[in-house]
């Protein structure tokens, strides 16, 4: 079938590949399959590559999700024999972004010499404890519980997906039928179970008993495919979620999805208004104990899905594949909202009570289904908001897991739709879903996870951002875990600083905003995209600056307002709006203005820019005074002589302050090094150090306070 979509290939190290979908619209999947590429690569690459192009679409499977493995003859380092070895994904990883370090390797005699070991079901869990015994050449990759499923299949290639189109048939009331009406003999069809070594023995005797067969499907879980051949494997299983899409798109059609519409969807300004307004209420109602990052989602999927008759009904139903739910929760809350007639201040009111019921309800469902062994109970808010006629808000530890656990849930929403249209949707049994999320092997690795970083969870924005001191406050703060808003008037210089920090620190973790500090209306747009991008705010950064020279009888009006509006006026814009974020989170926050040395000590021909500095510092001060009883801290930085990468200093300003000092600009660096007290000269990072140490805990003890960050100047001492 014809398929316009591109496709960029990029092999950026031996045997590793990216692959970047572009958007589409055509429904099958294409083989990508190139029999050039594979030729030239050993069996383990093969498996790489077969792996990536798998998880370049999500709905073959989403980020993390499914499994690959390829039995790989191998020479033995201490006997130096062939023997075979399971190279299989590890755990934790990702099949569209692994690289060959991320497959476990292990012994396949040592593998099958575990059957003899195992005592049964109500023990498989030690079996977990075993896999490292058989690990072949030292490889430190933890083997995943998945490996069994993977070792015991008698094919050399398998893989285990989880498509939304196939899911929708492993969750359906009847999914048995279905697998057999659908696929014949070719697929076959396994009761629920959760993963570990008793479903790799139930693989294992299915594909021995049917020979012929070339996967199955597993109830409320996936798709498990297998070939003799990395190629077959691959194309297998393209072919077999093809055909599933098939089957949906031809029962669906002239079906009305999710019982129909019932509530018109906003047109898509509006939607993000009202996102604006929730995501920081909600955020800051769920993170008391961990900060909140937030992720807002208004597909077409996503709309149809909260527009429609049966989504209340469908959403209390939970989700059926473990990989959803594990991202997820069991389950989503429904935000009262009427999009027909939008009552704002009714919908935020009745916010607290929505949200103690869904985590006195989690409680419910931890106690009804705990057992003697199971871990403590967890963060009990929802992970899901689902709004009616606006989209879906997901809050997790960090921006990329809000978005991942979101992608999951759009993953949700697909099977829900398939299988409520050719059957009854069914959720995965309480217990069950439980005995999964509560796992004492699921705790095991959430506690082999890294410790968060000091500010993981917490949301910039610097004014000033695409600047020399901007930019090196946002690196700063985003090499200790927090997501950064760049916004400048400067859009070229913006466009840069957003693109070299996302490479740097990952896209989820950067956003930019256009912003003119001294517009009240750009000011107020600019804070309303970051509680859409990411949930609220908890640190400002006000940099926004630039820098005038003139004496008094040449200082004109247009130049004192230029001052005034950009170095006062603008200040006072942004720490109101802030101010106005904060309390509507209700966990604090912090701001740091970025002053000056000039705003202490006097300089000769430049009053309008000392005196619109002073402005700021006292304004510091004044709301130090105000947002203390919410715990909001305000304080600054004043920086001195900061020449390199400041964008005050490329233009007259450079000229102004060498002419004032009666010396050529190339004497200038060299000038004020000289005159400092330590006889040192003040870099941006410096100034980032400092911000720092206002924005995190570390002076979770300090507000209304000054750091001089100027090597030294006893006319800026502030005492």
């Amino acid at each position: 079938m014809h398929d316009s979509r591109q496709f960029a290939l990029v092999m950026p190290a031996p045997g590793g590949l990216h692959i970047m979908l572009e958007t589409r619209s055509a429904t099958r999947l294409v083989d990508l399959w190139d029999d050039a590429k594979a030729a030239t690569m050993s069996e383990s690459e093969r498996l790489l590559y077969r792996s990536n192009l798998l998880g370049s679409d999500k709905r073959i499977t989403n980020y993390g999700g499914g499994n690959t493995s390829a039995k790989v003859m191998e020479t033995d380092p201490l006997s130096g024999r062939q023997v075979e070895v399971l190279w299989v994904k590890g755990s934790g990883g990702d099949v569209g972004t692994i690289r060959r370090d991320g497959f476990a390797t292990l012994y396949m005699e040592k593998l099958e010499a575990l059957k003899k070991l195992y005592r049964g079901v109500a023990h498989e869990d030690e079996m977990v404890g075993y896999l490292p015994h058989c690990t072949f050449n030292l490889n430190p990759r933890a083997a995943s519980i998945d490996t069994p499923l993977h070792a015991y299949v008698p094919r050399n290639h398998v893989d285990h997906m989880h498509p939304d189109a196939v899911i929708a048939i492993a969750a359906a009331k009847d999914s048995k039928a279905l697998t057999k009406h659908i696929y014949g003999d070719e697929i076959g069809w396994l009761p629920w179970k959760r993963p570990g070594f008793e479903l790799g023995l139930w693989l294992e005797k299915f594909a021995r008993e049917n020979p012929k067969a070339v996967g199955v499907v597993l109830e409320s879980h996936g798709l498990f495919t297998w070939a003799d051949t990395a190629k077959d494997c691959y194309e297998t299983t393209i072919r077999i979620i093809n055909r599933a899409i098939e089957f949906f798109e031809a029962e669906g059609r002239g079906k009305a999805a999710f019982g129909g519409e019932v509530v018109r969807a906003l047109p898509a300004n509006e939607r993000r208004v009202i996102a604006a307004k929730l995501m920081p209420a909600i955020r800051g109602m769920i993170s008391a104990k961990e900060r909140k990052v937030g992720h807002f989602d208004d597909q077409a999927a996503v709309l149809d899905f909260v527009g429609s008759r049966d989504m209340r009904r469908l959403a209390a139903l939970g989700t059926s594949c473990p990989d959803h739910f594990l991202r997820t929760k069991i389950s989503p809350l429904v935000v009262d909202f009427d999009p027909a007639e939008p009552d704002m201040d009714r919908t935020l009111a009745a916010l607290p009570a929505a949200l103690e019921a869904y985590r006195k309800g989690h409680a419910a469902y931890y106690e009804r289904c705990k057992r003697g062994d199971s871990p403590p109970m967890r963060d009990p808010n929802a992970v899901v908001y689902l709004v009616p006629g606006v989209g879906m808000i997901t809050f997790a530890k960090d921006k990329a897991t809000a978005r991942i656990s979101g992608e999951f849930y759009v993953n949700a929403i697909n099977v829900m739709r398939g299988a409520s249209t050719v059957s009854d949707y069914m959720g995965l049994p309480e217990q069950e879903a439980f005995d999964i999320e509560y796992w004492q092997l699921e705790e095991a690795k959430l506690q082999r996870l890294p410790k968060p970083k000091p500010l993981a969870g917490q949301v910039a924005l610097v004014t000033g951002g695409a600047g020399g001191i901007g930019r090196a406050t946002a690196q700063r703060l985003l090499a200790d875990g927090a997501c950064v808003v760049l916004a400048d008037i400067d859009e070229a210089a913006l466009a840069s600083a957003e693109a070299d920090l996302g490479t740097s620190a990952g896209k989820d973790f950067v956003r930019a905003v256009t912003l003119d500090v001294t517009r009240e209306d750009a000011v107020i747009a600019g804070f309303a995209e970051t509680a859409v991008e990411f949930g609220g705010i908890d640190i400002l950064v006000s940099n926004a600056g630039l820098a005038s020279s003139a004496p008094i009888e040449e200082t004109t009006l247009t130049l004192w307002n230029r001052n005034m509006d950009i170095l006062a006026t603008g200040y006072f814009l942004v720490s109101r709006e802030a101010f106005r974020m904060f309390r509507a989170q209700k966990i604090g926050g912090n701001v740091v203005f970025v002053a000056s040395k000039n705003g202490l000590a006097a300089s000769p021909n430049a009053a309008a820019y000392c005196t619109a500095k002073a402005a700021e510092i006292h304004l510091a001060r004044c709301l130090a005074l105000e947002g203390a009883e919410a715990q909001i801290r305000v304080n600054v930085v004043n920086p001195d002589a900061v020449l390199r990468g400041s964008k005050i200093w490329t233009g007259e300003w450079k000229e102004q302050r060498a002419a004032a000092y009666k010396m050529s600009t190339d004497d200038l660096e060299e000038h004020y090094r000289s005159r400092s007290m330590l006889k040192r000269s003040v870099f941006p990072e410096d100034i980032a150090e400092a911000i720092y140490f206002f924005a995190s805990d570390m002076s979770a003890k300090s507000t209304g306070n000054i750091i001089n960050v100027d090597a030294g100047n006893a006319q800026s001492f502030t005492r």
